[in-house]
Parts: structure tokens; C-alpha cells; sequence
């Protein structure tokens, strides 16, 4: 899959990674690139093609899907942060988490799929889709749904070729993760590593160390993963 001369939509591209994925994105020569935002007055980024996009609402994705009727790659980076935890929090807020991650990416990749025969869709994912982290319960249960959304979309649109990537990162250096004052991995060396998947038709991406080491973690008992994932945050 090349970048190169390609038409690609990435979702949430006002702020965080989706700004910095239409930046990049345009730096490697896509021949069209669509910015898409709840609000896409506020995306700032010269020569995209700014898009109306709220991937928790039917009518928007199918407006989107009309908009941009010619798209080879797919970025569903769109998302929340709510804090919420699952036994104490919130269950609306719960749901909006749900409702974004798994429904709302579920939503979109339906709607885009007809035109992705040969193509691409990265799913942003999280190492949080692997870790339970006390503070992030509702986050955790949502990437993980939608990592095996992932998994499952990429058996479903196999036989129409597409390439199903999903992208693992722990924290970036963005405004939604201003208040965690531990390692964070720079926007865009996440997202050169995240085309530079799609370019080598991966799978799966570990943008960083912490990825790769709660992959690593995942063979292992659940209190041996717990055990070193609090060793390693509190060191």
C-alpha cells in the first residue's frame, strides 16, 4: 500500500494524532487527503479537504462516506478520554466511551468499506487496549473491543484485499495527555511509524517501548502482567 498518490481519510483531524496523521500524510504525497471533525472549521492544516464527521451519529458517517466517495486509506483515529472507571463510574459516560471507540469505529469502516477493496484501514488503538490502568476502566473495555473489532474486520475484508492495521502507542505528547507528566513519544514519530506500517503492509504496530513491553506481558499470568506494569509506572 503507498501513500504516495493516494486518496486518504482520517477521522478526528482537528488536534492530537489526526492532526499530525493529515500533516504527514500530506508530506508523503497523498494525493487527497480528508480532514474529518465534529467541528471541521477548527482544522488549520493547509491543502486538505475538511470534512463533517461525528462517527457517533449514522446520518454523519453516511454524509462523510458521500463526501469522500473515492478513499484508499482509512484513519480512524477519532476518540474519547473519559476517566471513567467501570464499577464506580458514570454509565452514560461508560457508553460514550463504547459508543465512540467500538460502535462509532464500527460505524465508519462500514460505511468506507465498499470503497477499500486493495486498500488500507489503521485503527488507533492503545496498549490500554491490552492493560487495565485504575482511572481508565471504561477506555480499557472500549480499545479492547476495539482491537478485536480490528481483528475481526481484517478476517471480514480479506478476500476484498484490504489491510487492516491496528496501532499500538502508550502515551503521546498531545493535549488530551497534558496531565500525565510521564515518558510521552512525540505525534509524529508515532504516526511515521504508524504509515510506515501500512507502507510495509502490517498488521500491527508497537509505536514505542511501552507497547512492545504489554505486548511482551501478554503471554504471561494476569498478576505477573499487573505486578511489573505497577513496577514500571511508579519507577
Amino acid at each position: 500500500m503507498q501513500i504516495n498518490g493516494a486518496n486518504v481519510l482520517v477521522t478526528g483531524a482537528n488536534r492530537g494524532l489526526g492532526r499530525q496523521f493529515v500533516r504527514s500524510l500530506a508530506d508523503r504525497g497523498a494525493a487527497k487527503v480528508y480532514a474529518t471533525a465534529r467541528r471541521p472549521e477548527l482544522i488549520d492544516v493547509p491543502g486538505v479537504i475538511p470534512v463533517r464527521l461525528d462517527i457517533t451519529d449514522s446520518a454523519s458517517i453516511a454524509a462523510a462516506a458521500e463526501a469522500a466517495p473515492d478513499v484508499d486509506i482509512l484513519v480512524n483515529n477519532a476518540g474519547i478520554s473519559t476517566g471513567a472507571n467501570l464499577i464506580t463510574g458514570d454509565l452514560a459516560t461508560i457508553r460514550s466511551e463504547m459508543d465512540t471507540h467500538f460502535y462509532g469505529t464500527l460505524g465508519v469502516i462500514r460505511a468506507f468499506a465498499p470503497q477499500l477493496a486493495g486498500g488500507a484501514i489503521l485503527n488507533v488503538l492503545s496498549a490500554i487496549s491490552w492493560l487495565a490502568v485504575d482511572g481508565a476502566g471504561a477506555y480499557h473495555a472500549a480499545k479492547a473491543a476495539e482491537w478485536a473489532l480490528t481483528n475481526s474486520a481484517r478476517v471480514e475484508l480479506a478476500a476484498q484485499k484490504t489491510l487492516v492495521t491496528g496501532l499500538h502507542l502508550g502515551a503521546a505528547d498531545t493535549d488530551m495527555m497534558a496531565w500525565y507528566t510521564g515518558d510521552k513519544t512525540a505525534p509524529e514519530v508515532i504516526v511515521a511509524a504508524a504509515l510506515d506500517g501500512i507502507e510495509a503492509d502490517r498488521t500491527e504496530v508497537l509505536a514505542d517501548a511501552w507497547s512492545k513491553q504489554v505486548k511482551v506481558w501478554l503471554s504471561e499470568d494476569p498478576s505477573v502482567i499487573y505486578r511489573e506494569a505497577a513496577a514500571a509506572l511508579t519507577a
